[in-house]
């Protein structure tokens, strides 16, 4: 029987030590060799080795040697313009959700003044209906019979990708519209807000509760069979 990764449930934790190839049988560090030496070889290559340093050195400037102990310093959207200065990039793309445009203009307004040209693009750009993607009345947010626009995040990707921005940020794309997104953008893209409707967009908060007030979320289900 095949052998997957499950290093969620690892308790040696040896991959962050010298003794990396001590962990159980499963641990990819000892059992995927080929795959690992592939990695290697697109480490070596300059714009990616380049593009690893650089989030490693941002990762180290995240923190504080304090007298009370290592302390982080920086919120995620301060690395952002800083790891995007460090490459040297120079237009950012914003693709966002319509839900959260506020949050899109402040963000625009940070980096404009930190310096960037900024591109953004919402998510309902083209005004398409969401009839073209086979949703039916009854599917629809407002109710039947109503107009509703679809997200249109594979147009999102295409007009950055023609806008030749350099590095993109998400802001709450919806769970799977991110994911096209993601295939169909050229430049590297980071999320700088996961869309989380109930805990005020920190999808953390349901890992965090899921032994009290949301331990639904631990529910036993099983996936339907294929036959």
């Amino acid at each position: 029987m095949e052998q997957y990764s499950t290093c969620a449930n690892c308790d040696k934790r040896v991959c962050e030590s010298e003794f990396s190839d001590q962990g159980p049988d499963n641990c990819p560090t000892k059992t995927m060799h080929s795959t690992l030496e592939e990695v290697r070889t697109e480490y070596a290559k300059p714009d990616v080795a380049e593009f690893a340093r650089q989030a490693s050195i941002q990762e180290f400037e995240c923190y504080m040697r304090l007298p009370e102990g290592l302390t982080p310093r920086n919120p995620r959207v301060e690395e952002t313009a800083q790891f995007a200065k460090k490459m040297g990039y120079k237009r950012l793309g914003v693709a966002f959700c319509a839900g959260l445009r506020k949050e899109a203009g402040i963000l625009d307004e940070i980096l404009t003044r930190r310096g960037f040209e900024v591109v953004s693009v919402c998510c309902q750009v083209g005004g398409m209906p969401k009839e073209t993607i086979g949703i039916t009345e009854e599917q629809k947010i407002k109710g039947s019979g109503k107009w509703e626009t679809m997200c249109n995040p594979i147009a999102q990707a295409k007009i950055l990708n023609e806008s030749h921005t350099e590095f993109n940020v998400l802001v709450g794309l919806c769970v799977g519209h991110d994911s096209l997104f993601f295939k169909y953008a050229e430049a590297p893209t980071t999320v700088l807000i996961a869309k989380d409707r109930v805990f005020g967009h920190n999808p953390a908060a349901g890992l965090y509760l899921s032994h009290s007030y949301y331990r639904k979320l631990r529910r036993k289900e099983t996936l339907p069979s294929d036959t």
